[in-house]
């Protein structure tokens, strides 16, 4: 590891995970011996990372500094910002606060893996002041597309250094906790030495819409809906969304009905915290969603994003075994396509209205906004704030550049304009501005399974390999001492041929291993490592050159004396 080179009179801020990504968010601030974490976040694999559930961070640097380490500190609930919390405290197991809904979302996590007992778990709220040695943090109120969204104020004697979490600047939320500007813009009058902002919609030259906008839209869509069910799907984790298409049946006399394993957590700590102000006799019991009349039911569904084996995509494809499909069935996607699941949801979409359903989505019907900012509401941040440094977190490195370029337009110093990568220790003072002051590493970490870290790059690769071009098994059973080859070798595929109409490559290739077993064995000191070598790197060519592709080649050589 790099050596981190931090001054006394310096404050250092990183990320372990959240820049050049949508995801994996968890930064650091540190001054002197005192370090505070924010958020614990996980980032759900693409496409070409087979096999893998989740991507981490990797956590050896907070490791190698745990004494450190003050309090994971968390500004919300969405999963980029919880998702890895039983995996972080694993590693790290230190004082966790976090707001309500973030907090018993946090502790499902850890009942589920068995870590509530020993979690050190505390509830905060926007009045919460922790004082430290050297560090005070409190606290600010911003909005998002989920109740108790927080930024953070980390006060050390270098200088104050803010962290915004996801925001947007919603005067009108739905969850009734407008952003709070005033502690904003004391912040800023008081002087903030850094600032580490949202950089998601830095692409988009706006101001986000408000949620009650979309619950407008929603407000008439329920009324002109007079006959059949609603099929209601959104994002579990956007609890305004929830929290409108409930109470919006409840008020055309709608009961509910809710599907989805993240949807029925979603509704129960909502209801339990008050966020979701549902009557008892308004929820429905899955035995009773046949017994109530068609128009007079709502259901709530996951799998607003083409999730094959969430409730919505079973009961498009008629295999949910509580739900089907009835002529008349009016379906709202309160949500836009993430990046690449969009061919996913337009076969549900398919699915549905080849099913009789009516389908609302789209962009024409205002039944979806944001939870992030757009350049306005970045602009009116850093306006706000008025920090000496920036640091743009939380996006993709277009996003942050783009980012970092409105600061400039809003009067920070290019020079003090900082695009970071994972692991990068920015060194900063009043006097001295900013420094890089050295590097850890923060790659990422594959989760499958229960398995942590053993899912390495290379064998990703070997998965695509797979994926592409299939497995050949070279068998033969071998005499070392008399040279022999006493049985094979046999030749076996998968995903590569289809065996049956192959019969000539396949003599061919047994022809092929035989010759390359044959010649290896007769090497001076040959062993059955150099055996193998020799019957890979042959065999790869010969199909390549028959097939240009080029399968994993495995062989197995039984060995006899």
């Amino acid at each position: 590891m790099e050596k981190i080179d931090i001054k006394d009179d310096e404050v250092a801020i990183f990320a372990v995970g959240g820049l050049g990504e949508i995801g994996k968010n968890t930064y650091g601030i540190q001054y002197k011996d005192e370090i505070i974490v924010i958020d614990a976040g996980v980032k759900f694999p693409e496409d070409d990372l087979l096999g893998v559930d989740y991507v981490i961070p990797d956590y050896t640097y907070l490791v190698e500094n745990i004494d450190k380490i003050k309090g994971l500190f968390i500004t919300h609930g969405h999963e980029d910002h919880i998702g890895a919390i039983g995996f972080f405290l694993q590693a790290v197991n230190v004082p966790v606060y976090a707001p309500p809904l973030a907090l018993a979302l946090i502790k499902g996590k850890l009942e589920e893996r068995k870590m509530l007992r020993n979690a050190n778990l505390n509830e905060i709220n926007e009045d919460s002041v922790f004082n430290f040695d050297n560090i005070k943090v409190d606290f600010f109120q911003t909005t998002h597309s989920i109740p108790d969204t927080l930024g953070i104020a980390v006060h050390t004697p270098a200088g104050v250094v803010v962290e915004t979490g996801d925001f947007k600047f919603d005067l009108t939320p739905v969850t009734h906790q407008p952003p709070n500007l005033q502690r904003m813009a004391k912040l800023g009058s008081g002087g903030v030495l850094a600032l580490m902002s949202d950089s998601t919609n830095a692409e988009r030259p706006e101001f986000t819409k408000s949620e009650a906008w979309v619950q407008k839209s929603v407000e008439q869509i329920f009324d002109r809906t007079t006959k059949g069910r609603i099929i209601f799907a959104t994002f579990a984790s956007n609890m305004s969304r929830v929290k409108m298409a409930m109470e919006a049946g409840v008020r055309h006399g709608r009961k509910i009905a809710v599907y989805g394993r993240s949807m029925e957590t979603a509704v129960r700590n909502g209801r339990e915290l008050g966020y979701l102000d549902v009557p008892d006799e308004y929820m429905l019991e899955p035995q009773d969603l046949k017994k109530t009349p068609a128009d007079e039911t709502l259901i709530m569904s996951t799998g607003s994003q083409g999730e094959p084996m969430a409730a919505l995509a079973r009961i498009a494809a008629g295999t949910h075994k509580q739900i089907k499909l009835q002529p008349g069935d009016t379906v709202i996607f309160s949500s836009n396509p993430i990046p690449g699941n969009t061919a996913s949801v337009n076969k549900v979409i398919n699915e549905l209205e080849e099913g009789g359903a009516n389908v609302i989505y789209g962009s024409i019907n205002n039944i979806h906004t944001s939870g992030h900012g757009g350049q306005e509401e970045q602009k009116l941040m850093l306006s706000l704030i008025k920090p000496q440094i920036f640091m743009p977190v939380h996006g993709e490195y277009r996003m942050l550049k783009i980012h970092g370029k409105l600061a400039t337009d809003v009067g920070v110093d290019p020079d003090n304009v900082f695009i970071q990568e994972n692991g990068d220790v920015l060194a900063i003072s009043k006097e001295r501005g900013a420094r890089v002051a050295g590097h850890f590493p923060a790659e990422d970490i594959y989760v499958d399974g229960s398995r942590i870290g053993d899912i390495s790059s290379a064998v990703v690769r070997e998965r695509q390999k797979l994926s592409q071009d299939g497995l050949v098994v070279i068998t033969a059973t071998i005499n070392m001492e008399t040279k022999e080859i006493l049985s094979g070798p046999d030749f076996l595929s998968r995903g590569f041929i289809y065996m049956r109409e192959s019969g000539d490559l396949i003599n061919e290739g047994r022809k092929v291993a035989f010759n390359v077993i044959l010649k290896a064995m007769n090497q001076d000191g040959a062993n059955e490592a150099s055996i193998r070598d020799a019957v890979v790197e042959e065999m790869g060519r010969y199909l390549f050159n028959k097939t240009a592709r080029r399968p994993i080649v495995i062989p197995t050589l039984i060995r006899v004396k």
